[in-house]
């Protein structure tokens, strides 16, 4: 069975080093280093930087995808200081949160602005339309508890897409959910075809 092997890391990209959304952000990406996944990034600052340290500080191996934009003078763009083993450079914005969704196996969202909120609304999405085969979600903070609930409240959510998420509060629950998403990939896999990494 093929493996979650690459963790898109997503949120606030004005978190600044010393902030417990940076720290927390940190020792995430080192307990996922440590049980070997790559770390893949948006290449900037904030929580972006912070899983690239985290990493690193576990000889772990990261990824930073980035685009060089013209006309978007509030995008926080490359961060020179978030060092990266690889990076790739999409064409614009939307092709850059494409291009995270399609490289990670699985997907962290940390808090953060309408960036963050974007990119969840499309990885739930595209959890949902996959629903069966689609990539985990982990959302990271007590505070998602009451995010999901107004979604739930106020808006026609479906069944289903209350599973390809887990609500966690610590770098061992995140790898405790990582390896919970597996096991329900390899319970539900038919005919050599994995349920969660073939989008």
């Amino acid at each position: 069975m093929k493996k979650i092997q690459k963790v898109t890391f997503m949120g606030y990209a004005d978190a600044k080093e010393g902030d417990a959304l940076f720290k927390s952000v940190f020792e995430v990406a080192k307990e996922c280093a440590k049980a070997g996944f790559t770390v893949v990034n948006g290449g900037g600052p904030g929580v972006m930087r912070a899983s690239s340290e985290g990493a690193k500080s576990a000889g772990g191996r990261t990824i930073g995808i980035t685009f060089y934009p013209k006309d978007i003078p509030v995008f926080e763009g490359r961060d020179e200081a978030n060092i990266v083993d690889e990076l790739v450079v999409a064409d614009n914005y939307l092709d850059r949160t494409l291009r995270l969704l399609e490289e990670g196996q699985a997907f962290i969202f940390f808090n953060g602005g309408t960036g963050t909120i974007s990119e969840f609304g499309m990885a739930w999405g595209l959890a949902r339309l996959y629903f069966g085969h689609h990539k985990p979600l982990i959302l990271y903070g007590d505070f998602w508890q009451e995010i999901i609930f107004a979604f739930t409240k106020n808006m026609y959510i479906r069944p289903e897409e209350r599973q390809v998420f887990k609500i966690v509060n610590s770098p061992r629950e995140v790898i405790s959910a990582i390896a919970e998403f597996e096991k329900m990939a390899e319970a539900n896999t038919h005919d050599h075809v994995n349920p969660l990494f073939e989008i």
